[in-house]
């Protein structure tokens, strides 16, 4: 390496570096740092070619870390906490009343945004700047202060705040549900099921909680959101599980029914992730209060919503 090069490696190599060491996988390093596995992997050929020495060794496609590369993250890994951790304090210092928010789309469009001239209202000091996320990553690596989370309280290295369940109810379009005779739930067997990416067996659940297990094979059309879903089955390609209120608009408007009171529960649930050392961020304390008095509403305006009855959608 001549003199005049600089000892410095690109960032978002180191980066990629770092987080495929931590997790032992390209594929879990993308989803930390934001790319395909395939991104990552380019990085780390960007940084083992400014090393000039690999480091990882490769089996198909499984990788580990081999003794340089294990010995260059020991090294290399504190000094980006530590680059972390001082721009952390610095952002913190200079705006105590600002967030950072990623959110699971769907959840930021329909249930957070109708909701946030309230938060303005009780403080006015606070700025929140929110950011569309589908799956976990390292609060900590990505510069956030929270993060909306659907599932189990699995976040590693957070702090987890319960704010409810989902009701999932089976909708379609009100003529699509007439002109398909949909009168029970066994009607539905061989009609197009559309299907939502990250609950791929809620359809067997619904079916069995029906009373239903003689299924054949179910598959349909899957979609990463459920307002494409929502959208979908308005349009008439078929019926889908929605959670009850991601989909309030289309109910009270008539473009989608809901032919069954039979909904569909889940052990998971919303969460607000925070970041460790949350205690210590008032903004963050109080957005997390804040959110968890609105989901406290939830199961009462559930009750409040009227069901339309299967018998007057399918006169």
């Amino acid at each position: 390496m001549s003199e005049g090069r600089q000892l410095l490696p690109p960032m978002a190599a180191l980066n990629s570096f770092v987080a495929a060491a931590r997790h032992g996988s390209f594929s879990s390093a993308g989803a930390q740092v934001g790319l395909t596995q395939s991104a990552v992997s380019r990085q780390i050929a960007i940084l083992e070619e400014w090393l000039q020495t690999p480091l990882f060794d490769r089996k198909g496609r499984r990788v580990t870390l081999n003794a340089a590369g294990q010995a260059y993250a020991d090294q290399v890994r504190p000094a980006l906490d530590r680059i972390r951790a001082a721009t952390g304090q610095l952002l913190h210092q200079k705006g105590s009343h600002e967030l950072t928010v990623a959110t699971l789309p769907s959840f930021g469009m329909r249930w957070l945004a109708p909701r946030l001239p309230d938060l303005t209202a009780r403080h006015p000091e606070m700025t929140v700047n929110f950011a569309a996320r589908a799956f976990p990553f390292d609060l900590r690596d990505e510069g956030f202060d929270a993060a909306i989370h659907f599932g189990k309280p699995d976040w590693p290295d957070a702090s987890h705040l319960f704010l409810f369940r989902e009701q999932a109810v089976l909708v379609g379009a009100p003529t699509w549900l007439r002109d398909s005779n949909i009168r029970e739930p066994r009607d539905l067997i061989g009609k197009p099921l559309l299907f939502q990416s990250s609950r791929p067996n809620a359809w067997n659940r619904w079916f069995a909680d029906c009373g239903i297990a003689d299924l054949p094979p179910l598959k349909g059309a899957t979609f990463e959101h459920f307002l494409m879903l929502a959208q979908a089955a308005a349009a008439g390609a078929g019926v889908a599980l929605i959670p009850r209120f991601l989909i309030d608009p289309e109910l009270e408007s008539g473009a989608l029914a809901m032919p069954f009171s039979q909904s569909l529960s889940s052990e998971e649930a919303y969460y607000l992730v925070r970041r460790q050392g949350w205690e210590n961020h008032p903004a963050l304390v109080d957005f997390g209060n804040w959110i968890a008095m609105r989901a406290s509403e939830l199961d009462g305006d559930a009750m409040a919503r009227s069901v339309t009855p299967v018998e007057l959608l399918l006169r």
